[in-house]
């Protein structure tokens, strides 16, 4: 795990890629600190930085950027893959020969024999580029489901591309100018949808996607993986047994590929169903469990018990990490600097993995993607619900369904239940209109009240982002199944935008690596060929999860209601955290930078004061973040 960066000048003036190249590298400089690499070609036109996070060989020969022998390509890679070995045997068979321990050797030589064709062999997480100094073509890659994160800016005859908006900006060859759209889709979903962020013209690579550019500056932008596309055969034909017995075995093999490591490997426990699955894979593969859990004075959001009873049942090496509420307090202003991207969520990892890294682990294992890929979250019910409500509505003409969410609109006024209710009404019945409802903190008419009138005018062409991609992705995949529907909107929404964002740039603000089994591509191509009736029978969350490991998993561990790690900002926000707030909502900041109504502003802050149904902590939580975002980066609004 690391920090990569790169400039690639193939047409603009000329202007000096080493210096530029080192402002990147220094604002990445927290996400590898065990050493730093750079690469520069002889005209100055390209060069590639990297800051290391020693997990594999930790010797100089994993050293990057690594050449090829011949010197014709480099490479600078964050990420794992996991399946390395098995790779490094099938070219050694070929006549290949390494001088390190590495992965990134691995996939520099398969890109040597298969250019891009490689990364179908690649099993794991990864972002990397690489320079064919032959052809004087660069490629950027990330890995399928979009675990590693890499941003790109092609302008002007030049392309920036690194780990972190910031490094980009950082070269100031980027005017720090907002997106307006963006800003917009923040305010709705509490994070930026992907490919946008939140400045002009710097992108995301998507998810299991490739981009070329060549001497003469042509891009090309390929994808080569697709989550709904890309089938398993065998998981559609086979039946109950055969099912839940083959998830077990895709479970069991993932975990163990994830513990490959120079370096301790260690465990987010929580209690609940998914790191308890990985604890205990762990334990049944002959491991000893290193895990770790946080624990709290303050009972109503401690699941410590829970956590440690999992790990008496696994013999795991346990670890309890204590926090006060004051300290977590401490911690905001380190943790809010740390978001490369503004987020309404995320502090909660910052917290876990700066206490884990302190506690002297490099690497830890997460249960991220359990919900998304074995139905547990509660949008997979209420969408079913929605979905069979609107079916049994079809001969409802729509006059009749938004006279009916008018009416909720005014008996519920701005509640977050009342205008959800309101919006699912209004939509066609669709799973692409109605998801992207059950994720967003301001609705339109929230957000447009917002903005002042300018603003509210350069949205006004505005169309939602997720419905977009959803309705183009469910187009191209008529038969799929309702819940593997739920999944995939899961998966390339919140779970892409926010939980993998928030966990790379918040345990990389600790130099902590997170990897994620649960995500490994060949398990999440098998489920998502499974058909529903095997996924949720008689509608209980995760149960082909628990069934594949028979009696695993302690029975307290199943049936115990979902919790999750949630801290209680509404508290905060109204005593210790009140000035903070106040400070960045005030009119001299973010009610004051010409994009909101200040009297708007002012108006939900006093309401939420007043404990009003209309307003929770998190549509006043996300403009104190983005204040501080803005602040932080210097951005022009």
């Amino acid at each position: 795990m690391c920090g990569i960066a790169g400039i690639y000048n193939f047409q603009s003036k000329p202007f000096v890629v080493k210096e530029r190249l080192l402002r990147m590298q220094n604002a990445i400089g927290h996400r590898g600190p065990d050493d730093m690499g750079s690469f520069f070609t002889e005209d100055d036109r390209l060069g590639l930085a990297h800051t290391r996070l020693s997990i594999l060989d930790l010797s100089p020969a994993g050293h990057q950027p690594m050449v090829s022998p011949d010197g014709r390509y480099w490479i600078t890679f964050n990420g794992e893959i996991y399946n390395f070995r098995e790779l490094r045997r099938e070219l050694e068979t070929a006549g290949e020969c390494f001088v390190s321990q590495s992965d990134t050797e691995i996939i520099l030589r398969l890109y040597a024999l298969y250019g891009a064709r490689c990364l179908q062999k690649l099993r794991g997480m990864f972002a990397f580029a690489i320079w064919d100094g032959q052809e004087r073509k660069l490629m950027l890659a990330r890995d399928r489901l979009g675990i590693k994160p890499l941003y790109y800016y092609n302008e002007a005859g030049t392309i920036l591309f690194a780990s972190e908006v910031r490094a980009i900006l950082a070269t100031e060859l980027v005017s720090r100018q907002i997106d307006p759209i963006a800003l917009n889709e923040y305010l709705a979903y509490q994070a930026i949808p992907a490919p946008a962020t939140l400045i002009k013209n710097i992108r995301t690579l998507p998810p299991g996607t490739y981009l070329t550019i060549n001497a003469s500056g042509q891009a090309e932008q390929i994808q080569y993986w697709n989550l709904l596309q890309n089938h398993s055969s065998e998981a559609s034909v086979a039946n109950k047994a055969t099912t839940v017995r083959r998830v077990g075995e895709l479970l069991r093999e993932a975990t163990e590929l994830h513990l490959i490591s120079d370096v301790p490997v260690g465990v987010f426990l929580s209690g609940g169903i998914d790191s308890s699955v990985i604890t205990a894979l762990i334990r049944e593969a002959g491991h000893t469990p290193y895990t770790f859990s946080v624990v709290f004075a303050e009972t109503n959001f401690d699941e410590s018990i829970y956590a440690r009873q999992v790990a008496d049942r696994f013999g795991a090496e346990h670890t309890e990490i204590r926090l006060t509420e004051n300290a977590m307090l401490d911690q905001l202003p380190a943790a809010l600097a740390a978001m490369d991207q503004p987020t309404g969520d995320g502090i909660n990892s910052y917290v876990v993995s700066q206490a884990v890294r302190n506690a002297g682990v490099k690497v830890a294992l997460s249960g991220l993607g359990g919900d998304e890929f074995f139905a547990g979250y509660s949008t997979f019910s209420r969408l079913e619900r929605a979905l069979k409500f609107q079916q049994r509505g079809a001969y409802v003409p729509a006059s009749a369904r938004n006279l009916f969410a008018r009416m909720i609109e005014f008996v519920g006024g701005n509640s977050v239940q009342a205008t959800k209710a309101a919006a699912l009404l209004k939509s066609d019945g669709s799973l692409a209109s109605m998801y992207p409802v059950t994720r967003q903190v301001l609705s339109l008419s929230q957000r447009q009240s917002l903005f002042n009138k300018r603003w509210h005018q350069l949205n006004d062409n505005w169309r939602d982002p997720y419905a977009v991609l959803l309705q183009t992705a469910f187009q191209g995949a008529k038969e799929t199944d309702f819940l593997t529907q739920i999944s995939y909107a899961e998966a390339r929404t919140y779970m892409h935008d926010v939980l993998l964002r928030d966990s790379d740039q918040m345990s990389m603000a600790h130099a902590l690596e997170v990897r994620v089994p649960l995500l490994d591509h060949k398990l999440v191509e098998f489920l998502m060929s499974v058909p529903d009736k095997f996924k949720r029978p008689d509608g209980t969350p995760k149960s082909l999860l628990v069934a594949s490991l028979g009696n695993l998993l302690p029975a307290g561990v199943v049936h115990r209601q979902k919790q999750g790690f949630t801290l209680p900002f509404a508290d905060w926000m109204r005593g210790d955290l009140r000035k903070f707030c106040e400070d960045r909502l005030a009119p001299q900041r973010i009610a004051g930078r010409g994009i909101f109504d200040a009297r708007e502003v002012s108006r939900l802050w006093k309401s939420f004061l007043d404990r009003s149904p209309e307003v929770s902590w998190s549509r006043l939580w996300v403009l104190v973040v983005l204040e501080e975002w803005l602040e932080q980066n210097a951005v022009q609004t």
